[in-house]
């Protein structure tokens, strides 16, 4: 259709700055989806650890043979297992060296696992700052790529004698689409920064409440094994 909308030429025909930010803002987007996808799939991948992880470890099994799998599989491990390795890995160091004091033990075992969930919890995160950038400055960004568009168009039409809707339009439609791109790049950086932003809060929740529950299974493991010593 010859009175329909032509992006692409209105794109094409736009003053070198206005291509320049439209270019900054399909970067933007770009870089967001890819961080979206694979966001999406870290996430997924950390709650279904998590969930697997707890079945085994609340089935009643020997932790120490838990141990000796989850530290097998090294660099495999991810999330709610590596807390637990840590963890478990202090507690065992902590009673090897003989210490008597279960406070000590448990504040051992417990600081191990704060340092290995924040780290965990630091992974799950990385990159949301970006998508929280993109989400706040790409408006802003295709603001003034239009403000710039509308002072070269109007600088342009101050040089004809007769103008019209005609003649103005194109010029204003121009510059509008950079409007446009800093909204398309904005919405889904803000709205995959709150869904993820909510994840990683339910996340660290689940990894807090495990480690105090692991916790008291550790006292448990010390009060059993000096009752039997």
């Amino acid at each position: 259709m010859n009175g329909g909308l032509n992006i692409f030429k209105l794109v094409a025909e736009a003053s070198l700055p206005v291509q320049l930010v439209m270019l900054l803002l399909l970067v933007f987007s770009f870089l967001s989806w890819v961080i979206i996808i694979r966001k999406h799939a870290q996430m997924k991948a950390a709650m279904e650890n998590a969930e697997g992880f707890e079945e085994r470890f609340w089935s009643g099994g020997d932790l120490a043979q838990l141990f000796r799998e989850v530290s097998g599989r090294g660099a495999d491990n991810g999330g709610m297992e590596t807390i637990f390795e840590s963890g478990f890995r202090e507690f065992a160091r902590q009673r090897q060296r003989k210490t008597h004091d279960m406070r000590v033990v448990i504040e051992g075992s417990e600081r191990a696992m704060r340092v290995a969930g924040t780290r965990e919890i630091g992974a799950l995160e990385r990159n949301l700052e970006f998508l929280a950038n993109v989400g706040s400055i790409s408006p802003y960004v295709g603001l003034f790529g239009t403000v710039w568009g509308i002072m070269g168009a109007f600088q342009g039409l101050g040089e004809m004698k007769d103008v019209t809707i005609a003649v103005v339009a194109p010029h204003i439609s121009e510059a509008l689409i950079a409007t446009a791109m800093g909204l398309f790049a904005a919405i889904p950086a803000v709205w995959a920064y709150n869904r993820f932003a909510n994840k990683v809060e339910r996340v660290a929740s689940r990894y807090e409440v495990f480690q105090e529950e692991f916790s008291s299974v550790l006292q448990r493991q010390i009060q059993t094994d000096d009752a039997t010593a």
